[in-house]
């Protein structure tokens, strides 16, 4: 089988590392696998970028090639950042007047060559994040009449017309139009979204879609919006993880190789930009580990954040120290395998990679009761912090469930299962077990060939 991904890149957050993991597995089983991309940042020869500069025009290849003149590139002059804008616009005004419009960028003429460039002709196009500049949605019907259309949602931005993820708003469900943040990632320059919107259902309108999602909650967005009329198959495939890379470690050995204290209690968070991370609460973790650190009978608590370089903060007996974003699979996997809990606030998640991480190295956590995190962690029912739906014995639990913004009550299930040792330890070895069983990526690559093979067998039906 000729399997053809596209995303972002191939390396960044979650999504970028979903790919590129099955990019792998793929081929080590035996398929030809491909794997296009946005910005290539691997040397990986089955990787390789869409070009879409060169098949813009001449005149536009002129003004890009002006505008990334170093003269121009001066970032605090606001006079050269307009006078950069107004040759971007000279060379492609339709592109220009669209993103001065607030409507999404979709200029991306390598789109609509993607298979005839490719290295071998593909059985299945499997899509995966295709906003962030790069892909032109407008193509995907006529790829669709060549190939069958995969897609796995990792947000929610193809159901809407600008968001990744859309928190409270459910405009989404009738149209858009009157947005209530226009700066929710990616931004637009003016509420362009009921257009957007029109645009986008038109286009998948016009194909059969088979769309998965880690998460039940998200394929439950999915059947109520616009892309629910189009699909002809779907799956719910949980995220996996390559085990063999996060696993239980010695906690001691690791805490010295990383230079941490024994006798701190240590907690961990990790998103790739942390402070100003918009679907992450790090305000309410900050506001977490204050009412800790006033807790004078415990031991110093050290708060690692994890993907974001910024100077440490002492709170009372507690540390918070920012540490940069680590590239290296295996130099995230000993924070995890250091750490006494995970700790991830959020305001929205699909199905986050980091809790999955952690739960393999056999680091419970303690997270916020948003998006498919309750499908993750088998919440502790001893501890009523958060009324969930499904909650679990200490024999089967992995961590806690928490009231998203709610300070007091992260703050609460921190302590609890720092000053119960017992507790804590069975809920780590639950982790590791039920890591195995869910979060193989092997088991997500397998579940993803079966599905591929059952399209295959349609189409040849037909």
């Amino acid at each position: 089988m000729n399997i053809l991904q596209v995303n972002t890149s191939d390396f960044a957050g979650g999504a970028e590392k979903i790919a590129y993991c099955l990019h792998q597995i793929f081929r080590s089983i035996g398929n030809e696998s491909f794997l296009a991309v946005g910005t290539r940042k691997s040397s990986d020869p089955y990787v390789y970028q869409i070009d879409n500069h060169s098949f813009r025009s001449k005149w536009a290849k002129r003004c890009i090639s002006l505008a990334g003149m170093g003269f121009l590139q001066k970032p605090d002059s606001f006079a050269l950042r307009m006078l950069r804008a107004l040759i971007f616009g000279l060379g492609e005004p339709k592109r220009y007047l669209d993103v001065l419009l607030g409507h999404e960028d979709y200029h991306y003429p390598g789109t609509e060559n993607l298979l005839q460039t490719a290295p071998a002709r593909p059985d299945i196009l499997h899509c995966h994040n295709l906003h962030n500049g790069y892909f032109d949605l407008r193509k995907l019907p006529c790829l669709n009449k060549e190939v069958p259309l995969v897609f796995t949602l990792h947000d929610a931005w193809l159901l809407s017309g600008h968001c990744a993820h859309s928190f409270s708003c459910e405009r989404w469900k009738t149209g858009c139009g009157h947005c209530p943040d226009i700066s929710i990632y990616p931004e637009i320059r003016r509420d362009g979204t009921a257009y957007n919107f029109r645009r986008k259902q038109h286009i998948f309108n016009q194909c059969h879609l088979n769309i998965a999602t880690p998460s039940k909650w998200l394929m439950d967005k999915v059947q109520q919006s616009m892309l629910g009329p189009c699909m002809i198959s779907s799956r719910i495939i949980p995220n996996g993880i390559p085990l063999d890379t996060f696993r239980p470690g010695d906690k001691s050995k690791v805490r010295r190789r990383l230079g941490i204290d024994l006798n701190v209690n240590v907690l961990l968070f990790t998103a790739n930009g942390i402070r100003n991370n918009k679907w992450k609460d790090f305000e309410t973790m900050r506001a977490s580990i204050n009412k800790l650190a006033s807790s004078s009978h415990r031991r110093k608590i050290l708060f690692l954040a994890l993907g974001e370089s910024a100077p440490p903060e002492k709170i009372g007996n507690a540390l918070i120290q920012f540490l940069p974003f680590k590239t290296s699979q295996k130099e995230v996997a000993q924070y995890y395998q250091a750490s006494d809990l995970y700790i991830h606030a959020a305001y929205e998640e699909n199905y986050p990679l980091s809790i999955l991480e952690a739960l393999a190295c056999g680091t419970p956590a303690v997270a916020t009761s948003v998006g498919g995190i309750p499908e993750i962690i088998h919440n502790l029912n001893s501890v009523s912090i958060c009324g969930t739906r499904d909650s679990y014995p200490l024999q089967s639990a992995t961590g806690l469930l928490v009231p998203s913004g709610n300070a007091d009550a992260l703050a609460y299930g921190i302590e609890t299962l720092l000053m119960e040792k017992n507790i804590r330890e069975q809920l780590s070895q639950n982790a590791v077990v039920d890591a195995i069983k869910r979060f193989d990526i092997r088991k997500q690559a397998a579940s993803y060939i079966e599905w591929y093979r059952e399209i295959l067998d349609r189409k040849c039906k037909r």
